[in-house]
């Protein structure tokens, strides 16, 4: 059965109830808080079935849907549901429990089996961890309320309870702070980087957006009717060039600078001084009166303290408190604004590297820098939130498939996120009731619309909420029930990632004009069918055992499907010889992974603009074992986008190769970069172009290595495809 996340108790039994426009909910009377789960229940039975029905206080079972409070049930999420052909009972001590198996009765409304009535079933459920989150990061990339209701409501219908909202960055504040107007006037707009220009319509116009505190209440009041606490996230001491851009004297350096148009670790820190701590309390006060959440994020993260090192008076500030070094001072800092969060009743959390300086065990810590921060955490008594890097990161692709989109493509697939056990195993037995759970992050540097945020959190979303909730894992059993989440997806406008079930399709050149056609799915689910007459595929077409061979040229097309219906949308491939002599960036192995990204390009304006796989640390890629004979001539693709990346120390990495001329140069290699000089093409100043050039005679299959000399500073030139002529 199609339910997700998998109840830790099912007993499927015989028969069915159908649901019609007599049934009725069944209330207690002088509760108003179940009445209104009812009301929700009722919205989810008109959204799944049409049917509008009538709730009524302390009426007969039979024939009904009946909300019962069941005091015995003792976890305030748990729930029990009983279906027969005769009457449905939700059972729960709390509301929340009441909410949660309404949401397990829509989901057995919607399932497919249920097409006559709800399967009869008996379920005993409660969760495994009490934070099951998913974190939006608005500072990078805006989002509007309707967007963050839109994830909020699947949030709920996943059972997830934790919205963790990254509000302040380097490159944004979010948040009104009637008290100080200028970190939204100022804070809250930058520059538009790279393809942003293309939302705000010129690169002279700023990008600019932020929540009022009636936004913000509007989304806390939004997401408790759901049972989701927002979690705020105001970031100290660094990622905090955005509030130092709005008032200087805070800062620690006492310079001006505008909101951060980079990604990356910038250099801007607060002024540890009692000013500062004035300015960052009359900060929380706003905020705890806007967010009633137990827990205040503050950040805590890639604070680079060359700014702290270079300030006399933060030194004196150091050696006054006794530090030897900065870290110390870093946790006094923190450890300062987790007291005012304790007075005030309230409780920090923050990112692992917290833990190096001396906070107290009251603080919680939210690991993304591997488990490792978890686990330290964790044995030394602090509760932890599990958000681990690159593993829990949506802004890593989710395949390598030609169809995703920008952002990290080191894969993190579906099964990635799924087989993630929030417990890792040298937390002590003793030590791990301090996990608090998991969540997946959605930092939004390559996400700058909702559409791209879609893809990057769903169907992840359903992987993380099963880890988090169901005690047991089964992955065979989710990748079969997905397909139905896919469809209620789609039914509520989400346009999820269908990277799991997606057909790849790889070719290798083969004799007399042929090619060898490969295909593959991610998750191994579902039977794949192709065509090679360019129409679409179907159950019916030629189902997939082997590698194949196809006349030149020819269109593939493939789909994998279960039960009948298509589990992805078809991806085709127009093969013919010029194709197979010809690459893309994305595949091309790059040099090295060191800092591997797939960027696009900020121009056209409107329709589709061109992405770049490319290590921006080493302008450099291999063509894997590339036929050479017969080959004189290549034509390179190749553009030029803006360095937007602030990489601190690790800027000392980036591989500079000496010029020739004045633009710098193509070079193309033989076996390895230091081999024989097979091409060299001059570079034009300007970006996007295609450039022609003779090829050295060679025979036989070679790898070949092609990088620009120089190195990126406002600019990075990237590889677009390479064609062997």
């Amino acid at each position: 059965m199609a339910l997700l996340p998998q109840p830790a108790k099912l007993e499927r039994i015989a028969g069915q109830f159908a649901l019609s426009s007599t049934t009725r909910i069944v209330v207690p009377s002088g509760r108003p808080d179940v009445k209104h789960v009812a009301e929700q229940l009722a919205q989810f039975i008109r959204s799944a079935r049409g049917i509008s029905v009538l709730i009524v206080e302390d009426g007969a079972e039979a024939g009904a849907i009946s909300l019962v409070v069941e005091p015995s049930i003792k976890n305030a999420e748990a729930y029990t549901i009983d279906v027969d052909g005769a009457r449905v009972r939700i059972a729960a001590s709390d509301v929340r429990g009441l909410y949660y198996g309404a949401v397990t009765l829509w989901q057995l409304a919607t399932d497919p089996s249920a097409r006559e009535g709800i399967p009869a079933v008996r379920i005993a459920d409660a969760p495994r961890f009490a934070w099951r989150g998913v974190m939006l990061d608005s500072a990078r990339h805006f989002q509007s309320t309707d967007d963050i209701k839109h994830l909020l409501d699947q949030m709920a219908l996943h059972k997830l309870n934790t919205f963790h909202w990254h509000l302040t960055d380097d490159q944004g504040w979010r948040l009104e702070i009637k008290r100080y107007p200028k970190l939204t006037s100022v804070g809250g707009c930058r520059e538009p980087v790279g393809p942003d220009v293309a939302l705000t319509g010129s690169k002279n116009k700023p990008y600019c957006g932020f929540y009022t505190q009636a936004q913000a209440r509007e989304i806390v009041a939004y997401a408790a009717d759901r049972h989701i606490t927002v979690v705020p996230e105001i970031e100290m001491p660094g990622h905090a060039q955005a509030a130092i851009a709005a008032y200087p004297e805070f800062g620690a350096s006492g310079k001006k600078t505008k909101p951060s148009t980079d990604w990356g670790v910038n250099t801007w820190l607060f002024n540890p001084d009692d000013k500062t701590f004035t300015f960052m309390t009359n900060v929380m006060d706003e905020v705890m009166a806007v967010f009633p959440s137990t827990y205040i994020h503050v950040g805590g993260d890639e604070a680079a303290k060359d700014q702290w090192e270079q300030s006399r008076a933060v030194q004196e500030k150091m050696k006054s408190l006794g530090f030897h070094d900065e870290e110390q001072l870093q946790g006094w800092f923190v450890a300062r604004i987790g007291k005012y969060l304790d007075e005030h009743h309230r409780r920090l959390i923050g990112w692992d590297e917290i833990l190096d300086g001396d906070v107290p065990t009251s603080a919680a810590v939210m690991s993304w820098r591997g488990v490792k921060g978890a686990i330290k955490a964790a044995n030394a008594g602090h509760d932890v939130v599990l958000a681990p890097s690159p593993t829990l990161y949506t802004d890593y692709l989710q395949s390598d498939l030609p169809s995703e989109q920008p952002g990290r493509p080191q894969v993190q697939s579906l099964r990635t996120v799924y087989d993630f056990d929030p417990v890792p195993a040298d937390i002590s037995a003793d030590k791990a009731d301090h996990v608090l759970g998991a969540q997946i992050t959605a930092f939004s540097e390559y996400l700058p619309t909702w559409q791209r945020t879609q893809h990057a959190i769903f169907p992840r979303i359903a992987a993380i909420a099963e880890r988090t909730w169901s005690t047991k894992a089964d992955w065979d059993s989710f990748i079969q029930r997905l397909p139905a989440q896919m469809d209620r997806y789609r039914e509520a406008g989400i346009m999820p990632a269908d990277s799991a079930y997606a057909v790849s399709i790889n070719v290798a050149a083969a004799a007399g004009d042929k090619a060898t056609v490969t295909l593959a799915n991610q998750s191994g689910y579902g039977s794949i069918h192709y065509t090679t007459d360019g129409s679409a595929p179907m159950p019916q077409s030629p189902t997939y055992t082997a590698p194949f061979e196809v006349p030149l040229p020819t269109t593939v097309r493939a789909n994998a499907f279960a039960n009948g219906f298509g589990l992805a949308g078809p991806r085709d491939r127009s093969i013919d010889a010029a194709s197979l002599a010809r690459r893309s960036s994305d595949e091309l192995a790059t040099c090295t992974d060191k800092l591997v990204l797939r960027i696009e390009s900020p121009e056209p304006l409107s329709g589709p603009r061109p992405v770049y796989r490319v290590d921006i640390m080493n302008t450099c890629w291999t063509w894997k074992a590339a036929a050479l004979d017969g080959k004189t001539a290549v034509d390179v693709r190749i553009d030029r986008l803006p360095f937007n990346y602030q990489l601190w120390k690790d800027a000392a990495g980036i591989v500079d190769r000496k010029t020739a001329t004045r633009n710098g140069e193509l070079e193309i290699r033989k076996d390895t970069c230091d081999g024989e000089r097979l091409a060299t093409l001059p570079l034009p100043k300007e970006g996007a172009t295609t450039l022609h050039g003779k090829l050295a005679p060679v025979s036989g299959t070679h790898d070949l290595c092609l990088f620009f000399t120089g190195k990126p500073e406002q600019t990075i030139r990237v590889l677009g495809d390479v064609q062997l002529l």
